[in-house]
């Protein structure tokens, strides 16, 4: 680890950590500290994964605090590796995570690996989905399940056959799109289509795209743990923490879907706890309106976290980069269908990938929050992030992609929003 005192915090897909855990923080916070910096990684991360990532990222924060400012650091690991041996994933690897859908999961493995050239198989393909991501064909969530915050993404409610068509278009433009190739037909392929070679001609060539459609279903899944380890697991610690140690300034960072957990850790925090000094969201797989109290869209409704800025001391900052092109749209692949106008129709019905309701705060930074101050990364490291509300920091000058975190500047932006720098 390039930094210390340095802990981990660990839980479960629930939320639950390790007994005696919330104590053993608090006692690092006891130890003359000033301030803690709190990391959390991204989907897809393993264990030791994380543990890097948390490494990289901190290393350069020892150089950047003020004389009196005692840091501690900590990093968040919790349950999101759902594919292991990219760019061929293995599927089973995804009972580790979701144990309780190995029925479902062998299923779904058993059909991506024999391809069935049957509408039917695609038909029970789309109702495996639903079943592992937790929702019934008309997008609401099932029985048992606590209602949506967010939309349910139509990928997993349209016609599989037509999803799966879709996605496998997409996957071959770099190739080149099918001549004559309709999704919606959902049959036949033209010679030289550029399919890929074992996937054959007729409906069998659409088991390409359908292994990027479980790939966004699990996405889906991913999003809503986040969220639950956020506000169950992460909020109801970091109130245990300030109860300990009241002096402790936290700061809470967050990158991809690890942006979203430590948000709705603002969630989870106990009546009247406010220990939390700063937010930085990193790339932030959320939607940009969560903040929000009125959706433009439909003002009746507000956004999952509105308000809860107002839990933060100083400001809550989203860093966002035109560069992300998996914070694009939503769901990433709609993205790929932008030169084909006929695809991109489609792709917007079924993916929503024209629709502002999908889009990420790490596309664009915070939006719907009268008051969000907009920033350039330039500015901010010449004059520092504003002391308070909803910051959107344009970093495009050195996030070139969606996991390109580990930089000193994006450092600065930490220690300026927590005001321990320099």
């Amino acid at each position: 680890m390039s930094v210390e005192p340095y802990r981990e915090i660990t839980f479960d897909k629930e939320g639950d950590g390790p007994a005696g855990q919330p104590a053993a923080l608090a006692a690092l916070a006891r130890q003359g500290l000033t301030d803690l910096v709190v990391f959390a990684h991204g989907w897809n991360s393993s264990p030791a994964g994380a543990t890097r990532l948390c490494s990289d990222f901190f290393e350069p924060f020892p150089g950047l605090l003020a004389p009196g400012v005692e840091a501690g650091y900590a990093g968040v690991i919790w349950p999101s590796m759902m594919f292991t041996g990219e760019p061929v994933p293995d599927y089973r690897a995804l009972v580790t995570v979701l144990p309780e859908k190995e029925p479902v999961l062998d299923r779904l493995t058993e059909l991506l690996v024999t391809a069935p050239a049957d509408e039917a198989a695609f038909a029970e393909f789309g109702a495996l989905l639903r079943e592992l991501a937790g929702v019934a064909v008309d997008g609401a969530e099932r029985a048992g399940a606590a209602a949506p915050r967010e939309p349910v993404p139509q990928f997993l409610v349209g016609d599989p056959l037509e999803v799966c068509a879709l996605f496998t278009e997409a996957l071959e433009t770099d190739a080149g799109p099918a001549e004559g190739f309709d999704p919606a037909e959902g049959s036949g392929t033209a010679e030289g289509s550029g399919t890929a070679e074992g996937f054959g001609e007729g409906l069998r060539r659409y088991w390409k795209g359908a292994r990027e459609v479980l790939r966004q279903a699990t996405y889906y899944v991913m999003k809503k743990r986040a969220g639950r380890v956020g506000e169950f697991g992460l909020g109801p610690l970091l109130g245990e923490v300030a109860r300990a140690a009241p002096r402790v300034r936290v700061h809470l960072v967050g990158h991809s879907m690890g942006a979203r957990l430590v948000a709705y850790a603002l969630k989870g925090l106990p009546s009247g706890a406010r220990p939390v000094a700063s937010v930085t969201l990193l790339q932030g797989a959320f939607s940009h309106y969560a903040f929000a109290a009125r959706l433009p869209h439909d003002p009746g409704r507000s956004g999952s976290l509105r308000d809860l800025q107002h839990r933060v001391q100083g400001p809550v900052v989203a860093c966002y980069s035109r560069h992300d092109t998996a914070l694009g749209v939503f769901y990433p692949l709609a993205s790929r269908l932008a030169g084909d106008s006929a695809s991109l129709t489609r792709a917007a019905r079924l993916l929503g990938s024209d629709d502002p309701r999908w889009t990420a705060v790490g596309h664009d930074g915070v939006q719907a929050v009268p008051g969000t101050v907009v920033r350039p990364l330039a500015r901010v490291l010449r004059e520092g992030v504003p002391a308070s509300g909803c910051v959107s920091v344009d970093t495009a000058d050195v996030v070139r992609s969606h996991s390109d975190v580990c930089r000193a500047e994006l450092a600065r932006v930490v220690v300026s929003a927590a005001r321990t720098g320099r």
